[in-house]
């Protein structure tokens, strides 16, 4: 299985104007920028977008191993925060944390915690990051 994004950046980095778009067309010619990402303005970025997907694929993994220990979910929500910092060689990716809260009708701590450490180390998205991964979880 394979998926498809693309972006395309006109002019210099401070300066210059992008979009971005996806293979399935939920994302087209979405505009970003330094200012999008690096200044907090309107419009998308790198990291919004990686955290978006990091929630998204957790929240997925969790579901899956909820359901195999016996306690599917009602609902998930799961928040990913990307850090972006400043280090020798230029900026990184140094951490993604995700804030969970979920709703699970008479669900069992102990296989809910383990539950969420799998998903944590299992989920696609948090195997390609190099960064430090946590979570907070709550459940209802």
């Amino acid at each position: 299985m394979q998926r498809k994004g693309s972006a395309v950046w006109q002019g210099d980095l401070i300066h210059g104007k992008g979009t971005v778009s996806t293979e399935s067309g939920a994302l087209e010619h979405t505009p970003y920028s330094f200012k999008t990402r690096f200044e907090n303005s309107t419009g998308t970025n790198p990291e919004e977008l990686l955290a978006a997907a990091h929630a998204g694929c957790f929240a997925m993994a969790l579901s899956n191993e909820l359901s195999t220990a016996g306690i599917p979910p009602k609902e998930l929500q799961a928040t990913a925060t990307i850090t972006i910092d400043k280090v020798s060689d230029g900026f990184a990716i140094t951490k993604s944390h995700i804030d969970l809260v979920a709703d699970i009708p008479n669900a069992d701590k102990t296989k809910f915690e383990t539950a969420v450490k799998a998903a944590e180390k299992g989920c696609p998205v948090s195997k390609l990051f190099k960064a430090e991964i946590t979570v907070s979880a709550t459940l209802k």
